[in-house]
Order: C-alpha cells, then sequence, then structure tokens
C-alpha cells in the first residue's frame, strides 16, 4: 500500500508527481529544488542558499511523513557544476550526525529542472 504525502510547507510539484510516497515503513521523496514554498519563486541567490531551501523543503517533506534526518538512509544530489560540490556538501552536512548519515551520491547532470544549480531526493526508513 502507498500513501502520498503532501504539505504546503515544501514546493508543490511542478509535474505528475508527488512530493513524496510512503510505501510501508519506507519514504520517497522526490528531488527537491529551490523553489520558496510561500512564494513559489526560486531561490537562486547563491549555491548556499540555494542548498539551504533545497534542504528546509526536504525537512517537511520528512516531517510531514513523521520523519526526520535521522531516518535517511540514502540520497541522491544532482549538482549542474561538480565544482559546487564542496559548497552543497558544507550545507548538506550540517543536517545529518557525521556517525549517522545516510548513504549517497552525488551526480553531475548537464541540466535540471528549472536551470537550477542542485536537486537532492532521499529515501527515509520508520
Amino acid at each position: 500500500m502507498k500513501k502520498i504525502i503532501k504539505t504546503p510547507n515544501a514546493p508543490m510539484p511542478i509535474g505528475p508527481y508527488n512530493q513524496a510516497v510512503l510505501s510501508g515503513n519506507t519514504l520517497y521523496t522526490s528531488g527537491q529544488i529551490a523553489i520558496n514554498p510561500k512564494t513559489g519563486k526560486l531561490v537562486l541567490d547563491s549555491i548556499h542558499e540555494e542548498t539551504e531551501l533545497v534542504m528546509q523543503n526536504l525537512k517537511a517533506v520528512l516531517e510531514a511523513a513523521d520523519m526526520t534526518f535521522e531516518n535517511v538512509i540514502k540520497s541522491s544530489i544532482f549538482i549542474s557544476d561538480i565544482n559546487s560540490f564542496s559548497q552543497i556538501n558544507e550545507v548538506y552536512g550540517r543536517y545529518f550526525n557525521k556517525n549517522t548519515a545516510p548513504a549517497r551520491e552525488t551526480v553531475e547532470v548537464s541540466n535540471l529542472p528549472k536551470f537550477v544549480n542542485v536537486e537532492i531526493s532521499m529515501i527515509a526508513v520508520k
């Protein structure tokens, strides 16, 4: 059985998908980009601010499923410029305990939705 997870505290989907799907005890989040959920506008002022908003959007989705970053077992990070990796990693790392951080991959891609610089999705387990 799957349960659709929705929250007004994260951006509404820009296509035919949901913010997250809970299947049993496993949550699959859709990729989040730096859209301010209150204004619907992109925040691309700096890679730090962009990544911070992505993480806040993911936090909102996790909370809507009664989870936290401690429940995350896998993250996928897609970036448009590998040279931004250390800045993205700095912000991302503040959300996890180093000893219990999830598995992860980071992949450079040629383009992302709305031409953002970073998109992150997660898998979490209760």
